[in-house]
C-alpha cells in the first residue's frame, strides 16, 4: 500500500497491520459463532484484551508508520481502524461487567462506517484486486451488522462470523506476501494488479510571457 517514490523512514509496515487485523478476528471467532464458553466474564475480558492489543495497538502503530512514510491511504484505512478496535475491546469489557453498550449509538455509527469504507474500497482499487475483495468483504461485515441491528434477525450472526473469517484470512494471506517478498526480494504469493488505471495528473498550463 505505499504509493510514494521517496525513500520511506521506515520500513513496509502493513504487514505488521494485518497481522494485528487477523490476531484481532481470531479472537472474536469464539464470540461471533456463539461458542457458550466465550461469554464468561473472564473469557470476554481475555478477547478484549486481544482487541486492544493486536487489533487496536498493531494497527496504529502501522497506520502512523504509514503516514511517516508518505502513504496516506494506507495510514488513514489502518489509524482509522485501530480505533475501532479499542472500541470493540470497550464494549467487550463492558459485556463482561453486564453492562450493554448503547446499539443506537453503534448502528449510527457502523452507517458512518460503511459510507467510509465504500469510499476506500474504491480508493483501494486502484492499487490490487485482493486490496479490493478486502475491502469489499468488510464492506459486507458492515451490511450486515447493520441488518441485524434494523432487523432483528439473528441468524444474520452466522454469516457475520462467515465475513469475520474471510477477513482474517485476507488479511493472513496479503501480509503473507508482503513478508515473503522482503524476504526473497521477488512475488511469490500474488495479490494482483490494479483494477481501476488512475489518470495522468494534466501539465500545467506555461506561464504567460
Amino acid at each position: 500500500m505505499q504509493a510514494t517514490t521517496e525513500s520511506p523512514r521506515f520500513a513496509e509496515p502493513t504487514s505488521l497491520g494485518l497481522f494485528g487485523l487477523a490476531i484481532g478476528c481470531a479472537s472474536l471467532l469464539p464470540v461471533a459463532f456463539g461458542v457458550k464458553s466465550a461469554f464468561t466474564p473472564d473469557a470476554l475480558k481475555t478477547t478484549a484484551l486481544f482487541c486492544l492489543l493486536f487489533g487496536g495497538g498493531c494497527q496504529l502503530f502501522a497506520g502512523l508508520m504509514s503516514f511517516a512514510n508518505k502513504n496516506m491511504l494506507g495510514g488513514t484505512l489502518l489509524t482509522t481502524f485501530s480505533f475501532n478496535w479499542v472500541v470493540n475491546a470497550w464494549a467487550l469489557k463492558e459485556l463482561s461487567e453486564g453492562h450493554v453498550p448503547s446499539s443506537t449509538v453503534i448502528l449510527s455509527v457502523d452507517a458512518c462506517f460503511l459510507l467510509i469504507f465504500l469510499v476506500m474500497t474504491f480508493a483501494f482499487g486502484f492499487f490490487s484486486r485482493l486490496l479490493l475483495v478486502f475491502l469489499l468483504d468488510i464492506d459486507l461485515l458492515y451490511v450486515l451488522r447493520i441488518a441485524r441491528e434494523l432487523t432483528h434477525v439473528q441468524e444474520l450472526a452466522l454469516p457475520i462470523a462467515g465475513a469475520t473469517v474471510v477477513l482474517m484470512l485476507i488479511a493472513l494471506y496479503i501480509a503473507f506476501a508482503l513478508v515473503l517478498a522482503n524476504a526473497s526480494g521477488r512475488s511469490i504469493l500474488p495479490i494482483g494488479g490494479p483494477v481501476f488505471k488512475a489518470t495522468a495528473p494534466a501539465a500545467a498550463p506555461e506561464a504567460a510571457h
